[in-house]
């Protein structure tokens, strides 16, 4: 089973992005802050990191690069409705998938499932 980390300080958009995903077969862990993920990454394998940019205490650019460091394969998207941030992001994480906010939570779903397409093909 795929693992995501989930990292989101809004508690609705949290809960409504880990149902969804659950919903579709994914193991989700979430988290409210890039700080408290660090221990996640460092004590557990995800095989995603999907955080929120814009968060108290570490954003999710500064938590996407340690999580580079710590699991350098481990696939990383950005969820964010600030399109100067999407630029940063881009620049820093090159390799990040970046959502823009609002989105159906369908259409996040499908950008997961198409991040692990290719590699799913080989099992089935």
């Amino acid at each position: 089973m795929i693992r995501i980390l989930l990292a989101e300080d809004d508690r609705v958009m949290r809960e409504y992005l880990t149902r969804a995903l659950e919903r579709s077969g994914y193991a989700v862990s979430a988290v409210d802050r890039g700080t408290a993920a660090m221990p996640l990454l460092e004590a557990e394998r995800f095989d995603l990191l999907l955080t929120d940019i814009v968060m108290p205490e570490m954003d999710g650019i500064e938590l996407a690069q340690k999580a580079s460091e710590i699991a350098p394969d481990m696939r990383v998207m950005f969820i964010t409705g600030f399109a100067a941030v999407t630029l940063k992001a881009g620049k820093q994480v090159p390799q990040a998938k970046v959502l823009s906010k609002p989105f159906h939570l369908r259409d996040l779903v499908l950008e997961v499932d198409r991040l692990f397409e290719a590699e799913n093909a080989g099992f089935n």
